[in-house]
């Protein structure tokens, strides 16, 4: 089965939901790796070509987020090591990338949380921020206009967004 036939499953609705929900995540892993933005475009870009390629093997639908998080992981060492003129073997992970597992649980789990409670702020807010997460390498004028606000006022409503996110985030934990 091809990738173009294994889609039909996966329609323009549910395309869109997958990205929303998880491209913000993907691209923080990507620049974690202190990835530039073209390079963690591609290790984003990459994970979303490999989900699309292994659509027909997917058994557990609900583990996708999962899976998109470390397939832009895998994605991010590779296009890192090649930025460093390091060839890959596929098994000696420096001890720097190898995350700690526990590190990992809590991780997902704060991750997870930070994003429920920037499901519940106000607009422009919510847009703003996930807007800003999913692509960081937007300009305000870019982000302006995707978001119909003022340039001038992106800077400040971004930042008491923040503040905001951080309390809700800060009374959850």
């Amino acid at each position: 089965m091809t990738a173009e036939h294994s889609l039909t499953w996966l329609d323009q609705a549910a395309w869109e939901d997958l990205v929303a929900r998880f491209d913000g995540r993907m691209w923080a892993v990507a620049r974690a790796f202190g990835l530039g933005p073209a390079d963690a475009a591609d290790a984003v870009q990459g994970a979303w070509l490999r989900m699309v390629e292994s659509l027909d093997g997917i058994r557990d639908p609900e583990r996708i987020g999962a899976w998109l998080v470390t397939t832009t992981r895998n994605e991010a060492i590779r296009l890192s090591r090649r930025a460093r003129g390091e060839v890959a073997s596929g098994h000696d992970l420096p001890d720097a990338v190898v995350p700690d597992p526990a590190a990992a649980v809590v991780d997902a789990d704060f991750g997870r949380q930070v994003w429920e409670r920037l499901e519940t702020l106000d607009e422009p807010c919510r847009s703003l921020l996930r807007f800003s997460v999913m692509h960081p390498e937007a300009t305000y004028a870019q982000t302006a206009m995707r978001l119909d606000l003022s340039p001038g006022s992106i800077g400040p409503t971004r930042a008491r967004c923040m503040s905001r996110l951080r309390s809700l985030v800060g009374d959850a934990v």
